[in-house]
């Protein structure tokens, strides 16, 4: 066997070069094994696969192949279809199965259109222009000569009007929608209202339609110059039998008629290779031979009875209909387990998008209990400080208050119960401000205890002293705020009873 270090593959010519890189992308087979299963099918792909999957074996295909002269692609399909018959005669044990022939999806294509040189054009553009009103002209006629009663009309127009079924030079290429209509309304006028019910689109879309509802597509090509043409639509295809089978939703039949006229069922009766009318082609999904593969599982061409016709159809059904059951039942139980999957992931997503939810509330929570605790943790340091400058204050300030004079301004000041209680008589001098009497009601536990420090204290830096009670006098009530301007003597006189008040905090009212 060749190796693929020995084997020069510019040896292949540009066509075997292809049919080996589709054949290595199909099977995934080593090239150096490709190479001679290839030469030992004559280079024919679809040979090539059916051994690789199917097995090789006593191939007529092959033999018939290597013998034939090779001349067209035609001929030898036809040599190779003649020996199919003939390979009856092998055992079953060593004939290897058969495959369909692919079914290709054909899109059609709008012919070129010849445009002559600038020079011809203006050479050719007075005839060009004498033809036109010539066909106008006459097309004028003809639409009047429409309306005469048949038997006056002249016999030109007549077959000129009859031939609407089969006039080629005034069939204008539309879209394969359009087409399909206007094949349908000609059937209709040429064979009279039948029932039968074609595909309203083109014939890849039909192809597209049989694939995805695993349906069978029935092409009808239908040539209106031949002989046979007539007799098998009244006949065979318009007969009760075959139009109530093809029309029955049960059969899964999708049915798409042709005028080989036409630039799309030209096309198509091209590539699947239809030289014989009226032609046929049963079109049906081939799973064992491909998951995507529409092969054309039955051919029906020239004139047969209804029976014949219908029974070809029935028996190509009954063939490849379980395997079209399969893969529905296939496709069902995907969508199921599709959507079971579907329901577990949305499931799962919602399942984690609310543990997300949950980790996030118990993080922000987190997050909120260490920021509250951060939070009490700076307040506490900051009351502490504030009180540590406070007592460093009083410290402070009670050693700048001036003792007792002997005469003054003679005071009664009754502390709150959260002092004690106690009533203090004392005399201030006549030029002593209110602040000072602040600072001594502030300081006056300091003063009379053993608390005030022997050192020097300094007055603390960046601090604002702000007192936690009020001193009223007593008749009339009047509060004395702590002015460092305002005298004493200003507000008492000579004298008299003030009263200490606690402040109370508008937050801790509102927590009481």
């Amino acid at each position: 066997m060749a190796d693929a270090t020995d084997f020069d593959l510019s040896q292949l010519t540009s066509g075997q070069q292809a049919s080996l890189q589709q054949y290595t992308d199909v099977t995934g087979q080593e090239i150096k094994e490709a190479v001679p299963l290839l030469q030992r099918s004559q280079w024919n792909l679809e040979i090539a696969i059916a051994k690789f999957f199917d097995g090789e074996g006593p191939d007529p295909y092959v033999a018939v192949a290597a013998d034939a002269p090779h001349h067209t692609t035609a001929a030898r399909l036809d040599n190779l279809q003649e020996s199919f018959l003939a390979a009856d005669d092998i055992p079953l044990t060593t004939r290897r199965s058969r495959r369909t022939e692919l079914a290709p999806r054909v899109v059609p294509q709008p012919p070129g259109i010849y445009r002559p040189p600038f020079l011809l054009a203006i050479l050719f553009a007075p005839f060009q222009l004498g033809f036109n009103m010539v066909g106008t002209v006459w097309r004028f006629l003809l639409y009047i000569l429409s309306f005469l009663p048949r038997a006056l009309r002249p016999r030109a127009v007549t077959s000129s009007m009859r031939k609407g079924w089969k006039a080629t030079s005034e069939r204008r290429i539309t879209l394969p929608k359009e087409t399909a209509e206007r094949f349908r309304r000609e059937f209709e006028e040429e064979y009279g209202a039948n029932g039968l019910v074609f595909f309203d689109g083109g014939h890849a879309q039909a192809l597209d339609a049989a694939k995805r509802d695993l349906k069978f597509l029935l092409t009808v090509l239908i040539s209106p110059e031949h002989d046979d043409t007539e007799s098998f639509v009244k006949d065979t295809l318009l007969s009760p039998e075959v139009a109530g089978y093809l029309n029955n939703p049960s059969n899964n039949i999708i049915v798409w008629g042709g005028n080989v006229l036409d630039s799309e069922a030209y096309q198509v009766a091209t590539e699947y290779m239809c030289t014989k009318y009226p032609s046929s082609c049963l079109i049906c999904l081939t799973p064992k031979e491909g998951s995507t593969r529409m092969g054309i599982v039955k051919r029906l061409t020239g004139p047969m009875t209804p029976a014949a016709y219908l029974a070809g159809i029935e028996s190509a059904i009954a063939k490849y209909a379980p395997d079209l059951d399969n893969t529905r039942l296939e496709r069902a139980s995907q969508a199921v387990a599709r959507n079971l999957r579907t329901e577990q992931d949305s499931a799962y997503e919602r399942s984690l998008a609310l543990d997300r939810e949950r980790a996030r509330q118990k993080k922000e929570a987190a997050a909120a209990v260490a920021a509250a605790e951060k939070r009490a943790q700076e307040e506490a340091e900051a009351a502490a400080r504030q009180e540590e400058l406070r007592q460093q204050w009083r410290q402070w300030r009670a050693t700048t208050i001036a003792s007792e004079p002997g005469t003054g301004v003679r005071l009664a000041i009754n502390l709150p119960a959260s002092a004690g209680g106690e009533r203090i008589i004392r005399k201030f001098a006549n030029d002593t401000t209110l602040e000072e009497l602040y600072a001594f009601v502030e300081c006056y536990g300091l003063l009379q205890s053993s608390e005030l420090s022997a050192e020097k204290v300094v007055e603390p830096a960046d601090y604002e002293h702000k007192y936690a009670f009020k001193i009223a006098s007593v008749l009339p009530r009047q509060t004395l705020e702590p002015s460092k301007s305002v005298k004493i003597s200003d507000k008492m006189g000579r004298g008299g009873s003030v009263v200490v008040e606690d402040v109370i905090d508008e937050a801790e009212e509102e927590d009481e």
